[in-house]
């Protein structure tokens, strides 16, 4: 089984030109199931009901991160929907931290985990993985783990090897060059990467970020034109024991 891993969506036209590569990336990878990170796909932050049903249309899960309530229209979302998931250690809030994607032949979990450095406060992301696998009945599981800390992304991996197919780290939109297989079993990338403009600053205009460093007043966050650059990784698994055999990271670009 082939599963595509999206890097954070940023903005509506990232959005729009995903779903228009989506077809491509599935044939050429073989993919059968496809999860996207869309929390920042609205245009002005956040996700809405419309960017999640752009991304809906090729995707099968979105899963979010410490932005996820940034809208309040995606509360009834969030409660309704099984597609559309935010971090489980955000406590007792609208919405589910984790999902099972009926695949006919098979099953697969998807967990949304935060990180607990230089974020908001939330539960111990270790705990409550602990507490969800206990319930879950598949050997099939992907872990997005969204944190801004690499130390704790990579203790996080290190934590699930053998226990989930895959964790897989966003939140800091770079790619890194990391992704592996743990224990040899679990796959793992402390960051997928982010799917926007290439000339931009995580997504957002890099002269409005510029000064904002460089005056100190508050820039209203604007999105760039140019080239959209999507990054992802591509996962092998074994679906008979949730074991991950390839993990291969994905970087096109609109201007290649």
């Amino acid at each position: 089984m082939n599963i595509l891993f999206v890097g954070d969506v940023v903005g509506q036209r990232a959005a729009a030109y995903l779903i228009k590569q989506l077809p491509k990336l599935k044939r050429d990878y073989s993919i059968e199931m496809t999860i996207v990170n869309g929390e920042n796909s609205a245009d002005g932050n956040g996700i809405t009901p419309t960017s999640a049903d752009i991304l809906l249309t090729a995707a099968d899960i979105i899963t979010t991160g410490n932005h996820c309530f940034r809208r309040k229209e995606m509360n009834e979302r969030y409660e309704l929907s099984s597609d559309i998931i935010r971090p489980a250690n955000f406590g007792d809030t609208v919405g589910k931290g984790y999902t099972v994607y009926d695949m006919g032949k098979t099953s697969v979990a998807v967990i949304n985990l935060i990180g607990m450095a230089y974020m908001e406060s939330c539960d111990n992301p270790f705990h409550c993985a602990d507490e969800l696998l206990k319930t879950l009945d598949t050997p099939n599981i992907i872990v997005d783990f969204h944190a801004e800390a690499t130390s704790e992304k990579k203790a996080m991996g290190y934590y699930l090897a053998g226990r989930v197919s895959a964790v897989i780290g966003t939140h800091t939109h770079v790619q890194t060059a990391d992704e592996q297989i743990l224990d040899g079993h679990t796959g793992y990338i402390t960051d997928v990467g982010f799917t926007g403009v290439r000339e931009s600053v995580l997504g957002i205009d890099k002269d409005v970020i510029i000064k904002r460093m460089t005056t100190y007043y508050p820039q209203r966050h604007t999105y760039p034109e140019g080239g959209i650059m999507i990054n992802a990784v591509a996962l092998g698994i074994d679906e008979r024991c949730g074991k991950c055999t390839s993990i291969e990271r994905i970087n096109i670009s609109e201007d290649d």
